[in-house]
């Protein structure tokens, strides 16, 4: 500030003598400098993990500043530019210029990803308009069965993984679907991955080992979690990641719910339901976590005490398969082994011991193995990995399945074994037993 009394002294003291004194303030100085981080040092880029990021077989070494900016580069383009977290400039901008920005403001909401409501019109049931694309892993079929297909929160990428032990990032076009990057996981069989909800880590755990791996996109690198304290199972497989981005909830063997930070990957508490948990759901503002067990009971856990806060059983279910919350918080699916999938009202399962479901889906003739709303909750997708073309989408408002998908008397989808919408449910995506990443476009959403 001593700077800027001195021009003050020298200057008017009108408001243009201020603003100008602003300006000359001095830069803050870093109070420690490290030698270290300051020295150049030179990283390989024929390691396996590095590979993808060389433009030219020239290139095997480059400096870590050269390597950060390649990195960042590439993280961009799959982003489709800077996003506004990331941009400080903008940030800046955007504090000083708030008040007289609203208008634009909205306007910009309307270009970004999220989940918001695309199309003012309800989604009429019966036929749903749709035109089948590409896979969105056409550049890269997976070497056998994908186990997951994600679409990242906040770009125009998608995300499948498999048995294999490669992961890998598209980006979505509907025409060409271009991959961005793989990684490989050696000697590391993928049970499933996920993105965070910032979207800069992919967490992957494996079919038969108690460690996982966080893949940071920012950095490159990836992580091995050899153990978390306090945790003892046999595998870790199972996983579920909040709403909010704090919690990791690991589903162990024996009923046990292994709650960790989603930031330091250490364990909070451990909860435990009777029987064995197969599947797990988090509400959408992350306060509670529903858990399905294998004898068809489903507990509600209040996320901050930990405490068991109502039990209620699923009707007719003799083993429970599958779980999903909606966005809108209104309704839970429970999927179990007879293929049946129960809709219910939220308020209902909350106070109720033998809830009655809105809606008994019998579409499926086996085992039901995964559920999953879209996000604006007009849509809910069931699935078996049973049976040869077992998925159906079943319109909310009015619970009748859409006659139309899938194809009927046409082999397209095989076994299902994960699907999930984009943000703003633009597209549809379904893995499968053969490798790809089966992609639809839904044509009543007019935005990814």
């Amino acid at each position: 500030r001593a700077a800027g009394r001195e021009s003050l002294r020298g200057g008017s003291s009108d408001s243009e003598a201020e603003n100008e004194a602003k300006g000359k303030l001095l830069p803050k100085k870093p109070a420690w400098v490290d030698e270290d981080d300051e020295a150049e040092e030179n990283v390989d880029m024929t390691h396996r993990y590095r590979r993808d990021f060389m433009k030219s077989d020239a290139e095997k070494v480059l400096t870590k500043k050269k390597l950060k900016r390649r990195l960042e580069e590439q993280f961009q383009r799959a982003m489709g530019g800077v996003p506004a977290w990331a941009d400080l400039e903008n940030r800046k901008k955007s504090k000083t210029t708030a008040s007289d920005s609203d208008s634009d403001e909205d306007d910009d909401l309307l270009c970004r990803t999220g989940n918001f409501i695309s199309n003012s019109e309800s989604l009429p049931r019966g036929i749903l308009k749709m035109r089948t694309c590409l896979p969105a892993n056409q550049e890269r079929f997976a070497n056998g069965k994908l186990v997951t297909v994600q679409f990242h929160p906040s770009a125009q990428v998608v995300m499948t993984a498999g048995h294999d032990r490669s992961v890998s990032l598209f980006q979505v076009d509907g025409i060409r679907n271009p991959r961005i990057q793989s990684i490989y996981l050696e000697s590391f069989p993928i049970y499933k991955t996920c993105f965070s909800v910032d979207g800069e880590q992919v967490i992957a755990t494996g079919t038969h080992h108690k460690m996982f791996f966080v893949y940071d996109m920012m950095s490159g690198s990836i992580i091995p979690i050899q153990k978390v304290r306090g945790v003892e199972e046999r595998f870790l497989r199972n996983f579920e990641l909040s709403p909010d981005g704090s919690f990791m909830l690991l589903t162990g063997t024996s009923g046990y719910l292994h709650l960790l930070s989603m930031k330091t990957k250490e364990l909070i508490s451990t909860m435990k339901v009777n029987g064995r948990c197969t599947a797990s759901a988090f509400t959408p503002d992350s306060s509670k976590i529903y858990s399905y067990s294998k004898e068809g009971e489903v507990f509600i856990w209040d996320v901050r005490s930990r405490k068991c806060l109502h039990k209620f059983e699923d009707e007719g279910s003799l083993e429970g398969k599958c779980i999903a919350v909606s966005k809108n918080n209104q309704y839970v699916a429970c999927g179990s082994a007879s293929g049946v999938v129960n809709l219910y009202t939220t308020d209902v399962c909350l106070k109720e011991n033998r809830p009655k479901p809105v809606k008994a889906i019998m579409n499926l003739v086996t085992s039901a193995t995964c559920v999953t709303f879209n996000p604006t909750t007009e849509i809910l997708a069931v699935a078996s990995r049973e049976t040869d073309e077992a998925v159906k989408l079943v319109h909310i408002p009015s619970y009748t399945v859409f006659s139309n998908f899938p194809v009927f008397r046409r082999k397209q989808i095989y076994l299902a074994q994960s699907m999930d919408f984009s943000p703003r449910s633009g597209f549809f995506s379904v893995a499968n037993n053969k490798g790809k990443a089966l992609l639809f476009r839904l044509k009543h959403y007019s935005d990814f």
